[in-house]
């Protein structure tokens, strides 16, 4: 069974960290405002010099960018969590820790919520007060439109973090680049039509696109897309169960292997 008390004090173990480095802080908050900030002024101006109806469709730039801070984030908790024990060398003690794979995933899925609560709730507030769009005019449709965002979200966290334990410290630019590497197909600024036919078809298989697809057609129409959910979850169900299975079996191997002293040596 899972121990959630180990989940509890790993998630613990997490936040302590900002207690002692609230600088920290700076990494969590100030690249998401400053990205809103410039595609949320960008939104602005492209709304006073387009038609009127252009004008009304465009606000899907700002709830992108939250949407979008939702997938980053949760993939970044996985994959940072990770990254914070081989910067403080604290690896090998971790893992030869009685916890189960299970229970660590689950404590970086907890901080992912956690921190994907903080930043959305922030920038939130700051694009009604300063553009006037109120990411709630999504109704009920937001909270599996997040989820799902969550979903993908962890399972790029582990797909990046089992690269880097594959391949050792030399990777861990994989957990910043993982998420912009799909980024392009993930259709956040910009209609799935809208791309080559030969991208469309590697667009489609992921599940943040109809996420995005499906958020824009709401803006317009006030309609839920149905399918696009079914497509998500669907797609998040292959998702996670793959990249949970290439986590497991690559921790697996390097706990045989010993390639988990490298994070220790360097």
């Amino acid at each position: 069974m899972i121990n959630f008390g180990v989940i509890h004090a790993l998630v613990l173990r997490y936040l302590y960290l900002f207690t002692r480095t609230p600088i920290r802080l700076i990494e969590l908050l100030f690249w998401p405002i400053v990205q809103l900030l410039v595609w949320g002024y960008l939104t602005t101006y492209l709304q006073r010099n387009t038609d009127a109806e252009f004008s009304g469709f465009i606000t899907f730039l700002i709830g992108a960018v939250i949407f979008w801070d939702v997938l980053f984030r949760s993939q970044q908790a996985v994959a940072i969590y990770f990254l914070e024990d081989v910067w403080t060398r604290n690896v090998l003690n971790v893992f030869v820790a009685p916890i189960r794979t299970v229970e660590y995933l689950g404590a970086t899925f907890t901080v992912g919520i956690m921190r994907t609560a903080l930043t959305v709730t922030i920038l939130s507030l700051i694009s009604y007060g300063l553009y006037h769009f109120n990411i709630l005019s999504l109704h009920w449709a937001l909270f599996p439109f997040v989820f799902n965002l969550l979903l993908f979200g962890w399972s790029l966290g582990m797909i990046s973090t089992a690269l880097i334990v594959r391949w050792g410290p030399a990777a861990e630019t994989l957990a910043w680049a993982t998420p912009f590497l799909i980024q392009p197909f993930a259709c956040v600024f910009y209609p799935l039509s809208e791309l080559p036919a030969w991208m469309q078809w590697i667009s489609a298989s992921l599940p943040a696109t109809h996420v995005f697809e499906g958020m824009r057609a709401i803006l317009k129409t006030g309609e839920l897309p149905v399918t696009n959910l079914v497509w998500a979850f669907g797609l998040n169900a292959a998702y996670m169960a793959g990249a949970g299975w290439l986590f497991g079996h690559v921790l697996k191997v390097a706990r045989i292997k010993g390639l988990l002293t490298k994070f220790a040596s360097q």
